[in-house]
């Protein structure tokens, strides 16, 4: 009897995770990867530091995957945030836990990630071929057959895709896999940037691009109602904003903008005072600092880069001392403080974003194995999938679990 094979097409988290599962039950295992080197996506992760997982609970992981969080219960079940760690433990990376429950390797590189995962492969005798990109898959009977890279038949018994969403094309996600995918039998469900910054009007950001503002409180409107909040860190660039409190909100604003729904959102520049101390605040720096200039008082509460804007937007000359300003002015100035709002018209593409929302449409796959309810032989997990997550390590921890999954799955069929 001729020997089992199990062919792994794409060598990011999910695909290297499969694969050393595969291999780990002693199957033949091929890994087909497309670039000259597998993990370029996983080494650019948590820029350049690796978010590996999150150590919150179950059901709040589910929760920040949203209504398709449900799917990964399984996958979850049965390797979670402790599997991982444990697991990456024993291949000799030192992990370290940081504010927020994420989870980063200790060194803070995500290439000491990538080298420990290529060595286990490596124990494992996984067969990495590198530049070879995956064009076809052979099915008979509605059963995988093989593979074909660079017109050379690769025949097997089971085929795992993992090649990743169509972020950072770059690292070699160009959405392949989801043509591969359709070849199969599935049906995609369209396929967006997610985690990705936001473009805004008036050029206001311009003028303070690359100031980082910490401890903000954002909201996000969607046709005037307010739709969402997060807190955190928010990044202005040239062309609007980007942060991780941005990247949070931005999955529900692209789906928002794509449905023809007016954005805006609105940054809270004070959060740790209601309307009542920031007014009282204001009060006591406008009468005991009367004879400055207001822009002189105004660094006092903002960012150098910040005063100019919020002066402009408010209509008050940086000259005015401050004994000038009337109640009025006083008071525009605090809902500017407490509300800046910049309108959203579009987003970045898909070289910008951090993953790919969209995909597989879940009700196709079994989640208890990861295999096609299409195409038997055929599984398909990470970011191929219409799985994603806001920033957080939960998006890798998902790529991990669906690949552990799908190489444990497909090994003693093969």
């Amino acid at each position: 009897m001729a020997e089992r094979r199990i062919i792994v097409v794409g060598g990011g988290a999910a695909g290297l995770m499969a694969a050393g599962r595969a291999a780990e039950a002693g199957i033949n295992t091929l890994l087909l990867e497309k670039m000259d080197r597998p993990g370029r996506k996983l080494c650019i992760t948590g820029k350049g530091r690796c978010n590996i997982t999150n150590i919150a609970d179950i059901n709040e992981f589910i929760a920040h995957f949203g209504k398709t969080g449900a799917f990964l219960r399984q996958a979850f079940s049965q390797f979670f945030n402790t599997d991982l760690m444990d697991h990456l433990k024993t291949l000799g990376l030192e992990l370290a836990t940081e504010r927020g429950g994420r989870v980063f390797p200790a060194s803070g590189k995500a290439s000491d990630v990538l080298s420990v995962l290529l060595q286990w492969l490596e124990r494992c005798n996984v067969q990495i071929n590198h530049s070879s990109p995956v064009e076809k898959l052979a099915i008979n009977g509605g059963h995988i057959t093989g593979a074909v890279s660079r017109g050379r038949a690769f025949p097997c018994d089971s085929v795992i895709l993992a090649t990743g969403g169509a972020s950072y094309p770059g690292t070699g996600s160009t959405g392949d896999g989801y043509l591969l995918a359709v070849s199969a039998g599935h049906n995609i469900v369209p396929q967006r940037p997610a985690l990705v910054p936001l473009e805004t009007a008036g050029g206001v950001t311009g003028k303070m691009a690359g100031l980082n503002l910490h401890n903000t409180k954002v909201r996000m409107f969607v046709n005037g109602r307010k739709h969402k909040e997060a807190f955190g860190e928010v990044v202005f660039t040239e062309f609007g904003v980007t942060g991780p409190v941005i990247l949070t909100l931005s999955g529900e604003a692209v789906d928002a903008i794509r449905a023809g729904h007016k954005i805006t959102i609105s940054i809270d520049l004070k959060p740790a005072l209601d309307d009542k101390k920031l007014d009282a605040r204001l009060l006591r720096d406008f009468t005991t600092r009367g004879k400055e200039q207001v822009n002189s008082l105004l660094r006092g509460l903002l960012p150098r880069e910040m005063v100019p804007v919020c002066l402009e937007l408010i209509g008050i000359p940086p000259e005015r001392s401050v004994s000038s300003i009337s109640a009025k002015e006083r008071r525009r100035l605090r809902m500017w403080l407490k509300d800046f709002r910049l309108e959203v018209t579009g987003y970045r593409p898909f070289t910008e974003a951090i993953i790919t929302a969209g995909g597989v449409n879940t009700r196709e796959i079994d989640p208890r194995t990861m295999e096609s309810r299409k195409t038997k032989g055929l599984f398909i997990v990470g970011e191929l999938l219409d799985i994603h997550a806001d920033t957080g390590g939960y998006n890798l921890q998902a790529a991990f679990s669906t690949g552990w999954l799908a190489g444990s799955s497909a090994a003693p069929k093969a």
